[in-house]
């Protein structure tokens, strides 16, 4: 937590100090951290500052359409018709993982196994003990408690939210019939906690408790993670290592703007809930100078901020991914019709 506050305030006096030259963008929060870092490294290199207001996915998306910014930022992809409609250009700019914590007397972090299917019915309301025999299966020599579930939802609209719903989605039936994946949905059972710092707390201050966040929260706030069964039948630890396992073996052309899933992907060592998290640009942009120095920065970002993403627990996009983005930038271009990247 004390990372992520003191980024923050790095954040607020780049802010603070815009210039006409700065660029600037609003959006999502998870990412808001390694923007920070960036843009305080970027400034120092070219004397370009950022100014991002972490408002939120949603708020992104409106600061974008109103065209108050120069890049928007989320962490639930759009549609390729509503890209489309508006006339944006997306892309990702760095991964991560999205892990379930629990709070469980003498469950060390790591030790409990789950799969999506028990998680799916946990948030259903279905499996309601922690010694189900459901999840007893999963964890042989583990001794569970016979005490009831307390799940933990966000409460709030959230990206995290969208991805981790997405996950029970491909994973349960049930759980995609019935409940579905958006950025707030109906939860059957539970408390809700607003942002990842109220489910934090909830799950530290509630026994028996079950959360979902961001890993690089989990890891900071050293909260006790759970290892989630992958599509292989594996039970990787939640790391960098297995971030990008899961994205070398996606498809990133699957969907226009890349905004495909990395839930549940194939492959031995992949985790199961990784996302990445976007940007919105105009393909056609009122002020293509704005956008040209938003693109500048990550491209940036992309050749030099990988160190950077990784000491804060984010997960740098595959080489090849990048070099797919670059391509696509060129159909951001000028009123002359001129690429402008």
């Amino acid at each position: 937590m004390r990372k992520i506050l003191v980024l923050a305030a790095v954040a607020v006096g780049i802010a603070g100090s815009a210039q006409a030259a700065d660029i600037t963008g609003a959006g999502a929060t998870f990412p808001f951290p390694i923007y920070a870092k960036w843009a305080e490294a970027y400034k120092k290199e070219t004397g370009v500052g950022l100014n991002y207001q972490s408002i939120g996915s949603g708020g992104g998306i409106r600061q974008i359409k109103a065209k108050t910014v120069a890049f928007g930022a989320t962490d639930a992809p759009l549609k390729g018709e509503d890209l489309t409609k508006d006339g944006l250009i997306q892309f990702p700019s760095v991964m991560g993982g999205i892990v379930p914590v629990v709070n469980i007397a003498g469950v060390e972090p790591g030790k409990l196994k789950l799969s999506g299917e028990v998680i799916a019915q946990i948030y259903l309301g279905e499996i309601k003990k922690w010694n189900d025999p459901k999840i007893a299966s999963l964890n042989a020599g583990v001794t569970l408690p016979d005490a009831n579930i307390n799940p933990v939802y966000r409460s709030d609209g959230s990206g995290t939210t969208f991805q981790f719903t997405d996950y029970l989605s491909k994973v349960s039936a049930d759980w995609k019939s019935k409940i579905g994946t958006n950025t707030a949905v109906q939860w059957p059972v539970g408390i809700g906690g607003k942002g990842n710092e109220g489910v934090s707390a909830s799950v530290k201050q509630v026994a028996n408790a079950i959360g979902y966040v961001e890993y690089a929260y989990a890891k900071q706030n050293k909260l006790s993670h759970t290892l989630v069964k992958n599509a292989d039948g594996n039970f990787p630890a939640p790391d960098e290592k297995a971030f990008q396992a899961a994205a070398a073996n996606a498809n990133w052309n699957e969907q226009p703007g890349f905004g495909i899933s990395l839930n549940n992907q194939k492959g031995a060592e992949a985790w199961p809930i990784t996302s990445a998290t976007f940007i919105l640009v105009y393909a056609k942009p009122e002020k293509p100078e704005e956008t040209q120095a938003a693109l500048k920065f990550f491209d940036w970002a992309y050749k030099s901020g990988d160190k950077l993403a990784s000491d804060l627990d984010y997960v740098a996009l595959p080489a090849n991914v990048k070099d797919q983005v670059r391509n696509a930038w060129k159909g951001v271009t000028d009123p002359a019709g001129k690429p402008i990247f």
